[in-house]
């Protein structure tokens, strides 16, 4: 195995740790612009998160709304259900749906539930999700900011896990701890960004990052930090 890769896996705990455990609970902040620009300023606010490690799941329960969120890949689904367990709205293929969508195009509660049920699964099983049947991960050129080099890795994901887009990058400091990522979410037209992570904490013998940042991404790949479109803030977490 590449040793900067090992170095990663070692920060976080190490593939075998991970593939112990069944699920990850925390309560995650979401807030940014991007969700009133998506006609979903409801999405702002605090959400319960069970995400499952070893098959693409993961259930959130809004705080504001008191809503459940229930994305299930196996079964290509998000169901929103009520306090009462009545079914708000469901979506089927929920990926098939934002074709021909612009970057401004709104979307539905589903549409936008879909979103970030994906998206939060992915940050909170990667790196662990480099080790997985079917990842193909390759060491890329790295990335210098602010006096800094941290080093890269390309993750292309196979096509029964639902991703922004199918080839990632992922940036790593010397600690092996994760500090940016750069993608083009397919459902909002590829639009490109960097993603910073700032924060991690470790639970019961993993590391799990706690501070995010999606940021536009500049022609020459630098980040606009003039604003966040999307913030993210976990505390309260648990494995087991």
């Amino acid at each position: 195995m590449n040793t900067v890769l090992q170095n990663v896996f070692d920060a976080y705990g190490g593939p075998d740790r991970w593939r112990g455990l069944t699920t990850l609970t925390a309560r995650i902040t979401y807030g940014g612009p991007f969700w009133e620009l998506k006609g979903r300023a409801d999405f702002v606010g605090t959400d319960r998160v069970e995400a499952e490690l070893q098959t693409q799941r993961i259930r959130s329960y809004q705080e504001s709304s008191c809503f459940t969120l229930d994305f299930d890949k196996h079964a290509d689904r998000i169901a929103i259900t009520d306090a009462d367990g009545a079914t708000v709205e469901k979506l089927d293929h929920p990926r098939r749906t934002f074709a021909g969508l612009t970057a401004f195009t709104g979307w539905s509660r589903a549409q936008t539930a879909y979103f970030r049920s994906y998206a939060t699964w992915h940050y909170l099983v990667e790196p662990y999700l480099f080790s997985w049947d079917r990842v193909e991960i390759s060491e890329i050129a790295p990335w210098e900011e602010d006096g800094q080099k941290w080093r890269g890795f390309a993750a292309t994901f196979p096509p029964s896990l639902d991703t922004h887009n199918r080839t990632q990058l992922y940036y790593f400091d010397d600690q092996g701890r994760l500090r940016r990522m750069d993608y083009q979410p397919e459902v909002v037209d590829y639009f490109p960004v960097a993603h910073y992570i700032s924060g991690h904490q470790t639970v019961d013998g993993v590391l799990v990052a706690t501070q995010r940042r999606v940021h536009a991404r500049n022609a020459d790949r630098s980040a606009d930090y003039s604003w966040a479109s999307i913030t993210l803030d976990l505390f309260d977490i648990e494995v087991q």
